[in-house]
């Protein structure tokens, strides 16, 4: 089985995340739950903006007027909502800037993260047409600024005849229609974000769509204490027969402005359909081969559904066995989404302790790693082993880097996602005369392959099928989630797992001596 190398690129982004880690722990970490972050900020943005439409007149004259109203306080339920709502659009825009960060730096576009990526793309220009779009609503001198700036931005497209921007030199030419635009614009494209962002997940299963309750809870008191500490400032009206001296800019949603007018609109224009068609063209350039897919076996396949339910991208489907009787059902596997992780093997009840055949064979397993291969390293491996009683662990490919660990006394099995293994193997190990055995994964959401780890803790403390049976010496037995940059953590527990068998066979040796005595 080949090694999977991630790109170089994502080391500092890693480094950060494992500090994160330390201050938050994973489960309590933003970089690890961007995805879900930007639903709660969205959250926010629904439930505060209903608030400020509710008051708001959609007319030229109503438009600023109603919202001043709203804000005339700094106390005011209106001001608060007005500011979370401006802060709560930053934090999309950022955090959706660290997501697709994040996704380029580990390389997640190729293959069968192609349809989520592209997706994700395809929400860009609808994040930025919906965040400027607010800004016209509240028709104040940054409202005017913004509108006319997009004006004169799409009038470098050859599209369109008349000059947009002519809409905004008189006053004549404002009209409540035009506000009737803005709200289209605004809440319109939002919508249209909606389904684009449900397109963006139908390749995942058990998507996280809401961050941890302690993550969710910091975030908006967060958002709440910026909106009450530093209240959004309510520029003066719009008026077109006035130049604003100054402007409070909102440089993290009207960026494409201060570029337009420190270049030009054609410039502008090709800096960002550039960037748009470089993260498009990414998920077809050539790059590392695709890895093989999981493959079923009609006759050992039971219809267990146990591999359709832990898929982490749905790539397994049911459906009628073509041979077995009436009921029974059998895996379908499609190729073009699946990951080759794996997960769906350890999944697979078939690898069970008791069976005593000579080749073991699972009902869906990885062309590249089968089960009765991983079986046959761990025999061979525990035969050859210079140590009378080894540690044995098994360490995900993609979580911290398991040669670097490497012992005479320590057997080494790599695997595709630490999903892949089937708890009976740890069995097997201990059966076989391992002294203890050390399951290594990534951090659960920082997976690789997303569920992995999530499952593979379950399985080993009995929380989900196929489990770790009840009688194996959980005292033999260790789950630890260390990445890369964290092979010191793997030492330790290696280190830990030495320790704890001297003291027990010391202690087995002092009760034979008394006994014997």
């Amino acid at each position: 089985m080949t090694r999977t190398i991630a790109p170089s690129g994502n080391a500092a982004w890693r480094w950060l995340e494992q500090g994160f880690d330390r201050a938050f722990g994973a489960s309590g970490n933003p970089l690890r739950l961007l995805g879900a972050l930007l639903f709660l900020c969205f959250a926010v943005l629904l439930v505060s903006g209903a608030w400020l439409y509710a008051g708001y007149d959609t007319s030229v004259r109503g438009a600023h007027a109603s919202v001043a109203r709203l804000t005339e306080s700094r106390w005011s339920m209106g001001a608060l909502m007005h500011s979370l709502h401006r802060y709560a659009t930053d934090a999309f825009v950022i955090l959706t800037v660290l997501h697709l960060v994040r996704e380029l730096l580990y390389g997640h576009w190729r293959h069968f993260r192609r349809f989520s990526w592209l997706s994700g793309c395809a929400l860009l220009p609808f994040i930025g047409a919906a965040a400027i779009g607010g800004f016209w609503l509240v028709w104040d001198e940054l409202g005017l600024f913004s509108a006319v700036a997009s004006a004169e931005w799409l009038d470098a497209l050859p599209l369109l005849g008349e000059p947009l921007s002519r809409n905004f030199l008189r006053a004549a030419a404002l009209s409540d229609r035009l506000f009737s635009l803005f709200v289209f614009v605004h809440i319109g494209v939002s919508l249209l974000l909606v389904l684009v962002a449900w397109l963006h997940l139908q390749r995942v299963s058990r998507a996280v769509v809401m961050p941890t309750r302690a993550l969710a809870f910091g975030t908006t008191l967060s958002l709440l204490a910026l909106s009450v500490l530093a209240p959004v400032a309510q520029p003066a009206p719009a008026n077109l027969a006035r130049i604003p001296a100054a402007l409070s800019f909102d440089w993290w949603v009207l960026w494409p402005h201060a570029l337009m007018y420190a270049s030009s609109a054609s410039m502008t224009w090709g800096i960002v359909l550039a960037m748009g068609a470089g993260l498009c063209a990414l998920p077809f350039l050539p790059g590392a081969p695709r890895a093989a897919a999981a493959v079923v076996d009609p006759q050992h396949c039971n219809g267990c559904r146990r591999c359709f339910e832990d898929c982490p991208y749905g790539a397994v489907s049911m459906i009628a066995h073509p041979t077995a009787g009436h009921g029974r059902e059998l895996a379908l596997v499609d190729a073009a989404l699946c990951a080759g992780c794996g997960i769906c093997a350890g999944a697979c009840p078939s690898a069970t302790p008791f069976r005593s055949v000579l080749q073991l064979v699972n009902g869906i397993d990885m062309p590249g790693l089968t089960v009765d291969s991983l079986r046959q390293q761990l025999r061979e491996g525990l035969r050859a082993s210079s140590a009378p009683r080894p540690l044995v662990l098994f360490a995900c490919l993609h979580g911290a880097d398991s040669t670097r660990v490497a012992a005479n006394d320590v057997l080494v099995l790599p695997l595709i996602c630490s999903g892949q293994l089937p708890p009976a193997f740890v069995e097997y190990a201990l059966r076989d005369g391992a002294a203890a055995v050390l399951v290594a994964s990534c951090h659960d959401y920082g997976c690789e392959y997303r569920l992995g780890a999530r499952w593979t803790g379950a399985r080993l403390n009995a929380q989900r099928e196929p489990q770790l049976r009840a009688g194996v010496a959980r005292s033999r037995v260790q789950w630890l989630a260390a990445e890369r940059g964290e092979e010191a953590r793997l030492v330790a527990a290696l280190d830990a797992l030495r320790e704890r068998g001297a003291r027990d066979g010391q202690r087995a040796m002092n009760g034979h001596g008394a006994d014997h005595g």
